[in-house]
Order: structure tokens, then sequence, then C-alpha cells
């Protein structure tokens, strides 16, 4: 919330005006999720979701990846609205493959609902980014994979330090890299002090990350970051100095098998 640190995002200009900040610092994909304007609650309103994609889509060819998580939704209807973002036909939508108590909630995400969402992100054009929180995931991503709910090749989210998923270390790190399906394209996050040092052995073992304000508003201890840009820029400085070149939206859009 913009009381942690004022430079969060909650309209759906400021929003746009983040993940072009990060496309221009050297981002290929920005992960959107909106907000109330007013309040900054997190929201699912697909018109919000329409207007970031507008805006983001008029000056760039930024590769938008739209949430489908809905942990603020508490309807009957939830499982529905969860998708609603599949229809604005982004180039990618994040799929939360298995349950897992997020700190003191619980995001569900039933069987069922995981494969029907694979199947209308494809009917869509749409790639699914399987994001998983611990091994038990991985299993059931291979599954997924198996029973044909996702086309080559397949892409891998690790998600690592958030309360209950697996911890934020080298080691649950290299287990979960271990356990991915073969072909599979990966990247990691991970939340707080740790996203740093973990996207950073990421990049040494040939995956790619995830940084921003979605996972840590600290640019280094004490120090809020200014802008989702300013993680950007030092992680493409970074991955410079590792010898491993930072690619474009295009190139991008190859690796992962998405069409402009």
């Amino acid at each position: 919330m913009k009381d942690q640190n004022p430079n969060v995002p909650y309209t759906p200009q400021e929003i746009a005006d983040q993940a072009l900040g990060a496309w221009r610092a050297g981002a290929a994909i920005a992960h959107v999720h909106v907000r109330d304007p007013e309040t900054g609650e997190p929201s699912s309103e697909v018109e919000l979701f329409a207007e970031v994609v507008e805006r983001i889509r008029s000056v760039s060819d930024l590769i938008i990846n739209l949430t489908t998580s809905g942990l603020n939704l508490t309807e009957p209807d939830a499982a529905d609205r969860r998708l609603d973002p599949v229809s604005l036909k982004p180039d990618i939508c994040s799929l939360d493959v298995g349950s897992v108590n997020f700190g003191r909630r619980v995001f569900v995400n039933p069987q069922d609902w995981v494969e029907r969402g694979a199947t209308e992100m494809r009917e869509a054009g749409v790639k699914p980014e399987l994001e998983v929180f611990d091994v038990g995931h991985i299993r059931q991503t291979r599954q997924l994979i198996d029973d044909g709910f996702v086309d080559s090749p397949p892409w891998v989210q690790l998600c690592l330090g958030i309360p209950w998923g697996i911890e934020a270390t080298v080691e649950s790190l290299i287990e979960m890299e271990r356990r991915l399906p073969e072909g599979a394209i990966w990247s990691v996050l991970a939340t707080g002090a740790a996203q740093l040092p973990i996207t950073t052995h990421a990049l040494l073992m040939g995956g790619h990350v995830r940084v921003g304000f979605e996972d840590n508003i600290y640019l280094e201890r004490g120090v809020k970051a200014d802008s989702n840009a300013q993680f950007v820029e030092r992680t493409v400085k970074l991955s410079r100095d590792l010898l491993r070149e930072v690619a474009s939206c295009g190139e991008a859009r190859e690796m992962l098998g998405i069409r402009r």
C-alpha cells in the first residue's frame, strides 16, 4: 500500500506507467494486478485490466501477463470471475497450480479449476504462466502437461518465500529446478530481502527472473524503491555482468512461443 511505499501504483494509468518504465529499463514481460483506484485494495474488475492493457499496447511491444489469482474474490462466482482477464487476450495469464496456505489465508486452486483455466487460455491463444509455490505443485504441473493441457514449451514460475510455501533458500531453488519437467522454461521470484540473492542464483543457473513491487518494496535495507524500473535496471546490469544478455520482447516471444 502507499502508506508502506508511496510509489506503489493504484490507478490503471499509474500501473501502466510503471510497466512501461520497466520496459524501457529492459523488462520483456510485465505481470499485472489491478487495484481499486481510490482505496488501493486489490480488484478483479476486467475494465481496469482492459485500461492497463490498452495503455501499454498503445506505445510498446511489452509482453502483458495478467493475473488470475483472484485472492480478493469471495463471491460464489469467484472461480468464473478469476478467468475474466483471459477474455482480453493478453499474451500471458498466470495460472496458479495447487493450493497453499498464504499466511493466514488459504489460496485455493482445485484441480478442476486449473484444468479449466488452462483450457480457456489455450482456446484464447493465451500462454499460461504456471505458478508453483512448493514441490508438490511441480508434480501437479507435470501431470497437467502429460494430460495435454499445456502446449510446449511450458513456462513455470518458481515462487519462493511466501508463507507457507517453500522457503526462499538456494537449496529450495535447486530442488525445485531439479524437479521441473523436461523442456520447461523457468523463472523465479522471491519475496522481500530474499529477492536479490535468489534471483541472482537463478541467473547463474540459467533461469529467468521476476523482480518488482509485488514481491519487494525495498531496493536495499531501509531504502524504498522509487519504481519497478529500479529493480529492472539493477537486474539488467547484474545479468550483463554475469554474461547473460537480456532478451528483447521479440526474443522473449520467440522463446515462449507467443505470437504478437
